[in-house]
């Protein structure tokens, strides 16, 4: 079993072992609430289900409207929750189910997946990856390029430690042999661990939308047409590529579109409400491309713009400035040329005319969706979500951090769509909330 804090919690007493506090989730609200917490002194369990913390932060490239670097901003965060002394980190972990007792404690049983590689033991060199034979779609590049059977991540990734995807790999041992620290373990198996906490914080985040649902615009069928965060890994320090490249052919795009709204404030996919991200998202990226491609045309298809926070307005004017195209219309329907270009059919909402323009790659600007999995954990209260399927916030001026449960709260995006600075304070606002809660046990 993994385990990550300097009062090292090992196989023999994880299933006794109490916490002050479980929060599920290690992206950044889930950082910001365990590292608040621990520096207050109580005892922190943090679980992640991905093999590395970080979340989706620490996959960007950089953030608006500042454009400061995400990874550099990142890194030292989830270096300074691995180290801290009074949290313990658990990846590749899932909560099972959570029974509040009548004591108020939490019973909380977890899943544990095996990484089949000794974690201590292993020292991230990636010797396995050079002599593993399968290759396999890389999802933490968002299937843009291949890795192997065994990997690490991505080169920032915490732990540094490889993880064999059982399900693809073809048992050849060639990674056994290879291994300098003889750390791969094929006799790992799934463990269920029993703990008790006196208090939970949910921080699952956010699902991005798939647009496959939305097929007029013909995403997994036209190679070139992909998603803002595919297009964010090719900008992104640890990108797949040396430059931005188009899927069908490697070639470096000269007309680049972007359609926003693609899966928000649409009633026929379920999302009716804005993400309140994706305009100033596609806008970032859009100065990143014609700081990296300075001969592209970069056109971004809107209905309307909605900069709203500190700053917004004038990154937005800012990118127009630089050459950025806004259309404001609304895409009907997208068709591909035999050379793999896109005629995109839209409806230009200033002069009421239907038109066509070609470009050589498109991005959708995908909205975000709830990530309401967690309710099905909590066995006798119920987690209660609102109408848009987040968690519910009784009181939502006062204590934002609450939830239906007492003893259980909240932080970041499993509560509503939000940037990363709403995020920190979220955060803040749910170890406050349950600092106070812990508070009444001493």
């Amino acid at each position: 079993m993994e385990a990550t804090n300097n009062d090292s919690m090992n196989r023999s007493n994880a299933g006794t072992t109490d916490y002050d506090v479980l929060v599920i989730g290690a992206g950044i609200a889930g950082e910001e609430s365990a590292l608040k917490l621990a520096d207050m002194g109580f005892k922190v369990l943090l679980i992640e289900k991905e093999p590395s913390i970080g979340g989706k932060m620490i996959l960007l490239s950089k953030v608006f409207p500042t454009l400061d670097c995400a990874a550099c901003i990142t890194t030292p965060k989830v270096s300074e929750t691995a180290r801290h002394p009074n949290i313990t980190i658990l990846t590749l972990a899932e909560a099972e189910s959570i029974v509040k007792e009548e004591n108020n404690l939490f019973s909380v049983t977890f899943k544990k997946h095996p990484r089949y590689v000794v974690e201590n033991d292993c020292t991230g060199c990636q010797e396995c990856e050079t002599v593993c034979p399968m290759v396999v779609k890389d999802q933490f590049q968002f299937n843009l390029v291949a890795r192997k059977a065994i990997y690490i991540p991505f080169n920032i990734a915490n732990p540094r430690v490889a993880l064999i995807d059982i399900e693809n790999c073809t048992l050849c041992g060639a990674c056994e042999q290879k291994c300098p620290s003889n750390c791969i373990d094929f006799t790992q198996k799934e463990e269920l661990v029993n703990i008790k906490v006196k208090s939970v914080i949910v921080a699952t985040g956010f699902k991005l939308f798939d647009p496959i649902s939305i097929e007029r615009y013909g995403y997994g069928r036209y190679k070139n047409v992909i998603t803002s965060m595919q297009m964010e890994r090719e900008l992104a320090p640890t990108r797949p590529f040396n430059s931005v490249l188009r899927p069908s052919d490697g070639k470096v795009p000269d007309k680049i579109a972007y359609i926003f709204c693609t899966g928000s404030r649409d009633h026929t996919v379920g999302n009716p409400i804005c993400s309140q991200v994706c305009c100033m998202y596609s806008t970032k990226q859009a100065q990143l491309l014609m700081g990296a491609l300075p001969m592209a045309d970069i056109s971004l298809y809107y209905i309307n713009i909605r900069a709203f926070g500190k700053g917004f307005n004038e990154f937005y004017m800012q990118a127009k400035d630089m050459g950025a195209n806004y259309v404001k219309g609304k895409i009907g329907s997208i068709s591909e040329k035999e050379n793999g270009n896109l005629i995109l059919r839209y409806e230009d909402i200033v002069t009421g005319k239907v038109t066509e323009k070609e470009h050589d790659l498109v991005v959708l600007s995908v909205g975000l969706l709830a990530n309401h999995e967690i309710t099905k954990v909590f066995k006798n209260e119920k987690l209660e979500l609102d109408a848009l399927k987040y968690i519910k916030q009784p009181d939502l001026l006062q204590s934002p951090a609450t939830t239906s449960i007492k003893g259980v709260f909240v932080a970041g995006t499993a509560t509503s769509p939000m940037d990363i600075p709403d995020t920190i304070m979220s955060a803040g606002a749910a170890a406050s909330e349950t600092s106070g809660y812990l508070n009444q046990w001493s």
